[in-house]
Order: C-alpha cells, then sequence, then structure tokens
C-alpha cells in the first residue's frame, strides 16, 4: 500500500492505496465522490473527467498515487460556496444540455477547463474541445449551447446539426 495525500474540492484528504488503484476508484470508492462515473475504463467516453492542478484529465486512465500532493477538483466541487449550480452548470441546465445525466460531469469537466482556456471560444472549438467526451443522448448540439451560452456569447446564430 502506498500513502497518499491530496487536496479535493478545497479539503486535505489521506489514504492508502495499491499500486493500481486509478484515481477514478479512489475518488469513487475511497472518498464516495461519486459524480465522477466510470463510463469505459479505457479513456474512450470522458465521463471521468476531473482536474488535476488545473488540468482537466480522464480518471479512469490516471493512477491515484499520481495525483499524490496534487489539487483535484471534481463535480462536486463545481458548485458555487453557497451550493448553488455554477454558471456553466446553470448553463447546462438552462439549454438542455444533459438528457441521462451520465457524461454531464464529465462534459462540464471539460467544458471548463476550455473556458479557463479560452473564454470566448468558437462552436467549431467547442465541439473540437469536446471530443474526447461521448454523450449518447443529446447530439452535442445543446452541450455546445450551453457552453457558448456560460461564455457570454450569443447562441441564437448556432445552427442545429
Amino acid at each position: 500500500m502506498t500513502p497518499l495525500s491530496m487536496t479535493v474540492n478545497g479539503r486535505a484528504v489521506t489514504g492508502e492505496v495499491e499500486g493500481r488503484t486509478l484515481l477514478s476508484d479512489f475518488l469513487r470508492s475511497e472518498l464516495r465522490l461519486t459524480g465522477t462515473h466510470i463510463g469505459c475504463d479505457t479513456s474512450q467516453c470522458g465521463a471521468c473527467v476531473v482536474h488535476v492542478d488545473g488540468l482537466a484529465v480522464k480518471a479512469c486512465a490516471m493512477f491515484a498515487f499520481e495525483a499524490q500532493g496534487a489539487t483535484v477538483r471534481t463535480i462536486e466541487g463545481m458548485a458555487n460556496e453557497d451550493g448553488s449550480l455554477s454558471l456553466l452548470q446553470q448553463s447546462f441546465q438552462d439549454h438542455h444540455g444533459l438528457q441521462c445525466g451520465f457524461c454531464t460531469p464529465g462534459m462540464v469537466m471539460s467544458s471548463a477547463a476550455l473556458l479557463a482556456e479560452n473564454p470566448k471560444p468558437s462552436e467549431a472549438e467547442v465541439r473540437t474541445y469536446l471530443e474526447g467526451n461521448i454523450c449518447r443522448c443529446t447530439g452535442y448540439h445543446n452541450i455546445v449551447k450551453a457552453v457558448l451560452a456560460a461564455s457570454g456569447q450569443d447562441i441564437g446564430a448556432i445552427a442545429a446539426e
């Protein structure tokens, strides 16, 4: 077992993990942060995206021990201090950027990383950035609208797919 300490959603956490424990498993099983979804275990679907030291990573493709000393943010850490939805989360709700909700945590986390890098992305940039996330319900159109709306852009000109 390997000792592990990191900051998750602003809270210092410690634990012990086997070398093969994935970050996604540590977050879900040890910390009970079940918003980080496991959809494929092969880093194809993006449902497990979290931020590690500010970078979007697929938690199913990272060993927990690799996050030693890191600052990790999960979907549970996206809400405002008062518990209300963040602007991006609210935008997903307002623009119907979710249906079954399984991909939503990864989509929100990836979108937040995009907006941190590029506060005013184009529609094409949003679509390209989200290529690593799979949604089987929405067709992506409303997710793109939600991201653009959260960036403060006019979504009236977005063409339907």
